[in-house]
């Protein structure tokens, strides 16, 4: 579709994954665009650096004329950059508010002066709050609970009324939790798992019963690409893999991994305002024709068997933490 691909947060762990398949499967010049905070790393783009239609511009979303510099001669814009981590947000919601709502509303202004052809936002299932039984849809309220989700649903509202007012060509997906390779070690899965191999405790919140969907992010990928091609502008997408689970359970599985028993686990006192379940309908993305490809037991294993291998990648990031 884009012969030029500008993409926001393209050295962080989903927008690499993103950056990567781009290349392999494309014939599009793409573009990161990345201020290189604590969540983006030079080395996350690795296998990239030297790739013909590669660039890296180190800038932030917020500063408007970088931004209005990088989206010339791109059609695409593909918009990862975010901070993310709940427990950040709760120390910090400025940062929060800045990045997501500020930054995407730059990005939207660029995008729209230079009339780009179509606006991925990409967002999370977070933005609709908890639920107990069944599975949000796209069209269901939304009830953010945390600093992180309410600025994300800030900037998915600000996406969609650059496409109301404007006739932006905006498309925003809201994604359940990832993980996978090169994943940033704040996050679970990752913290976890390399606690555990380095012989360290894990922090389990509250009775670990929260429940989440784990999305396997090469999946993940796999549905942004086909939304670039076949999204309707103005139009949501949810994406999810189906493979609720609880946070023990996935503590246990991750100990059964790495050789550890029970006695890994530090039980700690719940995060305020720790939602107890996420859950999201993909019935609208399925109509496309996409569907998860990734066995979640299979690929937590590759996951993990990963982070082994990779101490090199991880170790140095972990100490900056």
């Amino acid at each position: 579709m884009s012969a030029g691909q500008l993409v926001t947060g393209g050295a962080g762990f989903i927008g690499s994954a993103y950056v990567r398949s781009a290349l392999a499967e494309t014939d599009d010049r793409v573009t990161v665009f990345d201020a290189l905070t604590y969540a983006g790393h030079r080395e996350t783009l690795a296998g990239v650096w030297d790739h013909p239609r590669f660039t890296f511009i180190h800038a932030d979303i917020c500063d408007a004329d970088a931004v209005d510099a990088a989206m010339a001669e791109h059609d695409l814009v593909v918009h990862f950059a975010a901070e993310t981590h709940v427990d950040r947000s709760i120390h910090d919601p400025h940062a929060f508010a800045r990045t997501n709502v500020v930054g995407t509303n730059v990005l939207c202004d660029a995008a729209r002066r230079r009339g780009v052809e179509r606006f991925v936002h990409i967002s999370t299932d977070e933005v609709y709050g908890s639920i107990d039984v069944g599975s949000f849809s796209e069209t269901d309220r939304l009830g953010p609970r945390s600093p992180y989700s309410a600025a994300k649903a800030g900037s998915d509202l600000l996406a969609l009324s650059y496409h109301t007012t404007f006739d932006l060509p905006v498309v925003v997906t809201r994604c359940s939790n990832n993980f996978g390779p090169y994943q940033l070690p704040e996050k679970v899965i990752p913290l976890f798992t390399t606690n555990l191999l380095d012989g360290q405790q894990v922090p389990l919140y509250g009775d670990g019963g929260n429940v989440r969907d784990w999305l396997y992010v090469d999946d993940h990928v796999a549905a942004i690409r086909l939304l670039v091609e076949r999204g309707t502008p103005g139009e949501i997408y949810n994406i999810a893999a189906h493979t609720e689970i609880t946070n023990r359970e996935l503590t246990m599985r991750l100990i059964e991994l790495c050789g550890r028993d029970e006695s890994a686990i530090d039980h700690v006192a719940d995060r305020l305002g720790h939602d107890r379940r996420y859950s999201v309908s993909t019935a609208k993305l399925e109509a496309l024709g996409w569907q998860p490809t990734h066995p979640f037991e299979q690929r937590l294993a590759d996951t993990v068997e990963w982070y082994r291998a990779n101490r090199g990648w991880w170790e140095p990031i972990k100490a900056r933490l």
